[in-house]
């Protein structure tokens, strides 16, 4: 983490850390709730956060970043718990662990995914618990499998997919690809498989169509305005990728090929399984990923976002290619693992500090800052509107919970302001902007025409004066605005700093 960075709120984090603290708060987002509360119909995520929370009453800044620890250590924990059954020597089961740990950050081609995020999300609970799924089916070929182990790593792939279905869906296809045995079988065998799974299915059928009831907007069917926000992912659009996208889908396979024969000339069976079935695992999905994305009648499925199997297709990359570094080329000298750890980890870090200058690198609880958060004058806007004024009888609030905030629909990119969600932090309703809304309409396309609706408009936001405030205040009730410094004349602004003014509307 430390390498890494931590930073709460930031990007996918505007939905996340915003649900949580609609959960803990209900009277939060009386406007626009619905830009994260529809999908997470599908997850469990906020809501466990939530629960934990409330169970245990410690403070909630306190407890995301204790989350974002431990499910740091957990997905740590599988990958060692996968190098050990795949690497013989310490040392290279530890390298394989160490090269993960420094490469958190490495994106995953394409897919605008890193290997986990700088702040809580739901993708790297799922990833901690597919891994252990992973490790639950991965066993020597010489060790019979163990019922209890299948029913193990079931128990943890439904686990995931309460949290992220999509991840889940790619680690569950994955254990298939472990688990399958192409050996040729006798035709009673056959016949008792082939019965227990059409019994299995028929059960998998019902029960998922009672747990689908109540998400009828996945199925909801797009708009020109849904479109609209679909154009603003291009991980959507793989025709458009660049060549280097692409060789970033096609090296780590052949590479992961070439592993497979290291292991194979030194005898070591589980780690060439992994690598081969992870191979097989990659190019069926990236078939199916062509199916989904390449026909223009299947534009509605490209939400599924089957492009980020990469994601587990890089994560053990990395795992394996760091266990062969350290059985060939580390081993047990000091030295080679200075030379090779300290510099990368130097690399990604300074890599973090390019990508988020304004912000400290570790947005910690506490500490936040009277020095540090003080760095990003976006961050200390949005912490005022959510706090309240001292009083000597009692605290009022900055700004009323029930306000309706509206910024520039392009914020997030604004210098200085390093990608920070307002919902999250600012802890109000505010207008839809034309990035990450842009992403949650693509995904629900009942909000596609309110999102298309109020960002257009905002067109033209950085030539507003007064007259247009007025027009967002009749037309959807915006009664408070954050803007650039110096601001507009004609409105009351009761906060400033360097770079940004918080104004009432009137």
């Amino acid at each position: 983490m430390l390498v890494q960075g931590y930073h709460p709120g930031l990007e996918d984090d505007a939905f996340y850390l915003a649900a949580i603290k609609q959960d803990l708060n209900p009277s939060l987002f009386p406007h626009d709730a619905d830009f994260f509360r529809v999908q997470f119909q599908a997850t469990v995520f906020d809501k466990l956060i939530a629960f934990s929370l409330r169970w245990t009453h410690v403070p909630l800044e306190w407890g995301i970043l204790f989350w974002q620890w431990a499910v740091t250590v957990l997905i740590l924990w599988g990958c060692w718990r996968i190098s050990r059954r795949c690497f013989a020597e310490a040392h290279a089961q530890w390298a394989a662990v160490t090269l993960v740990a420094v490469l958190l950050t490495l994106p995953v081609s394409g897919t605008g995914l890193s290997l986990t995020d700088q702040h809580l999300h739901p993708r790297a609970l799922a990833t901690a618990l597919i891994l252990a799924a992973i490790a639950a089916v991965l066993v020597p070929k010489n060790v019979p499998k163990n019922d209890r182990r299948l029913l193990l790593a079931g128990a943890l792939l439904a686990a995931a997919f309460a949290v992220h279905a999509i991840m889940a869906a790619f680690g569950a296809s994955y254990c298939l690809f472990l688990l399958w045995e192409p050996a040729e079988r006798t035709k009673t065998e056959r016949t008792k498989t082939a019965r227990t799974k059409t019994n299995v299915d028929r059960r998998r059928m019902a029960v998922g169509a009672a747990l689908l009831w109540p998400l009828g907007w996945m199925f909801d069917p797009p708009s020109d305005a849904w479109r609209q926000a679909a154009a603003t992912r291009s991980f959507y659009f793989v025709l458009r990728w660049h060549w280097y996208e692409w060789l970033g889908v096609v090296a780590p396979l052949l590479l992961l090929w070439w592993f497979r024969a290291l292991a194979e000339r030194r005898s070591q069976t589980v780690l060439a399984h992994v690598a081969e079935r992870l191979v097989y695992f990659g190019v069926f999905q990236l078939a199916v990923a062509l199916i989904i994305l390449l026909p223009a009648r299947l534009e509605r499925l490209r939400p599924l976002e089957p492009m980020r199997f990469l994601h587990l297709v890089y994560l053990l990359f990395v795992l394996l290619a760091g266990g062969l570094l350290g059985q060939y080329v580390l081993k047990r000298h000091a030295l080679r693992w200075l030379l090779l750890f300290v510099p990368l980890s130097a690399g990604m870090f300074y890599a973090q500090r390019q990508m988020y200058p304004a912000t400290a690198h570790l947005e910690l609880p506490g500490s936040l800052s009277r020095h540090e958060a003080s760095r990003n004058s976006w961050v200390e806007a949005f912490r005022w509107i959510s706090q309240n004024t001292p009083s000597q009888n009692t605290p009022s609030r900055n700004t009323p919970v029930d306000s309706l905030f509206a910024l520039d629909p392009r914020y997030m990119e604004l210098p200085g302001e390093d990608y920070h969600g307002f919902r999250a932090l600012a802890e109000r309703s505010v207008l839809a902007d034309a990035l990450k809304d842009a992403g949650m309409a693509a995904r629900v396309p009942r909000l596609a025409p309110r999102w298309l609706r109020e960002v257009e408009a905002q067109r033209g936001w950085r030539d507003f004066q007064r007259p247009d405030f007025l027009r967002l205040k009749a037309e959807f009730g915006v009664d408070w605005v954050v803007l650039t410094v110096p601001g507009v004349e004609g409105l009351p602004c009761p906060y400033r700093n360097a770079q940004v003014v918080v104004c009432r509307v009137e």
